[in-house]
């Protein structure tokens, strides 16, 4: 670990940063920079004053995405800041273009206020086609996404919350294909109600669960509790634990077929995992360290376990969806990354482990599957243009092809 540490340290300082500009047009002659530049960068001006939509034609915007952080809840660091959230933005921008050819730009804002990050947003729209929200602290992760949906016209999308929530999904319905349940009449539980555990929660039922119990510290949220409560998880309440019953997580457990852990470590023991139903789910995915060790969870029972670390089987990584969902997005100019686009995702993450292929250790694609941002991008431009909400018609596999295009590219 010390000498893993030591290699990281090295990379940052060598290159001085993940990330650069490249120019896309030759700067060679008199004539490339009149054309690049003035006089020749007059004309495309002049039209897209008269039509602000034709940024996307004549400009980089089509491409660009902000990753806006005020650092306040980085990786498994913590409120760390803007400064220090730096290197984790940059590398979001890395696998950005690396996965789906998006160029995206890191956005460290050094303010807490939520209005003021809204306003910064806003003021960035004629540059981007989308926001990627990271790394920002609950409640406001919720708040400012509300905001900037109902007052932005490009895709906003929180990372923390729907990446999680579209590979959580992905997951889910593969492994109950192995455990052969129907996922609306599964018991599950989610211990966390943070901005991933909430998304993956709303996510997961709007995909056909029914019987959902969310804890936190305090325990099972309930209709009627008042410690610890708050207008976020006021409004869980109303809409999770159908016999509102209370208790702690231990309590919930008690004959439950899945559990997801987006929490801290340590939270669930063997005992509780025995109690769960035969042939019980476990996604213990808190980092650094998972809320039960897969060695552990398995020895009481457990048929099936996933975490967010890549030294065990079935990671649920991030980086499954957020790259072809914004390509998706993207390439058919969406208005929003809805709720049918996100399970349009995961649906297509999970087809791409083949039925004989599928086994305990084995429910999601690799990282590295070159099938996965082409596949998710057609899935997602596909249900935007069912939805009506994408401003252009393009062909759902001719997204699949230009993602493939861009990645040559890149040399992806």
């Amino acid at each position: 670990m010390a000498d893993f540490k030591a290699k990281a340290l090295e990379l940052h300082k060598k290159f001085r940063g993940k990330i650069e500009v490249k120019s896309k047009v030759p700067a060679k002659t008199a004539e490339d920079l009149s054309l690049a530049y003035t006089p020749g960068v007059a004309e495309p001006c002049k039209l897209i004053a008269e039509n602000k939509d034709l940024s996307y034609e004549y400009t980089s915007r089509w491409n660009m995405v902000a990753v806006v952080s005020d650092g306040t809840a980085v990786l498994g660091l913590g409120d760390i800041g803007p400064y220090a959230a730096m290197p984790v933005m940059e590398g979001k921008a890395l696998l950005f273009k690396e996965f789906a050819g998006v160029d995206a730009f890191p956005i460290c804002l050094d303010t807490k206020d939520p209005d003021k990050i809204v306003e910064v947003v806003k003021l960035l729209e004629p540059t981007f086609g989308g926001i990627n929200l990271e790394d920002i602290a609950a409640p406001n992760c919720f708040y400012i996404e509300e905001r900037l949906k109902k007052e932005t016209s490009i895709p906003i999308f929180h990372d923390d919350q729907h990446g999680t929530a579209i590979v959580t999904l992905a997951a889910l319905i593969n492994a109950l294909k192995i455990v052969n349940k129907d996922i609306s009449k599964i018991k599950v539980v989610v211990n966390g109600a943070g901005a991933s555990a909430t998304a993956v929660s709303k996510l997961i039922m709007a995909s056909g669960v029914k019987n959902l119990i969310m804890c936190d510290s305090k325990g099972i949220i309930y209709r009627g509790r008042q410690e610890g409560m708050n207008k976020y998880k006021e409004e869980l309440a109303q809409i999770t634990n159908p016999e509102n019953i209370k208790g702690t997580l231990k309590d919930a457990l008690k004959g439950a077929d899945v559990f997801i852990g987006l929490s801290k470590a340590k939270q669930v023991t063997e005992e509780m995992v025995k109690s769960m139903n035969k042939d019980a789910i476990v996604f213990a995915m808190a980092n650094p360290e998972p809320e039960i060790y897969p060695d552990e969870a398995k020895r009481a029972g457990a048929r099936i376990v996933a975490t967010g670390r890549s030294d065990f089987p079935n990671q649920v990584n991030n980086v499954l969806a957020f790259p072809g969902v914004f390509r998706g997005a993207l390439d058919v100019r969406a208005t929003d990354i809805s709720e049918k686009m996100k399970i349009a995702a995961s649906y297509a993450i999970s087809s791409l482990v083949a039925e004989n292929e599928l086994n305990e250790d084995y429910i999601l694609p690799k990282a590295f599957d070159a099938r996965v941002a082409p596949t998710v991008a057609r899935e997602v431009a596909k249900a935007a243009l069912e939805e009506g909400i994408a401003r252009i018609k393009i062909s759902p596999d001719d997204v699949f092809k230009h993602t493939l295009e861009l990645l040559e590219k890149s040399g992806s």
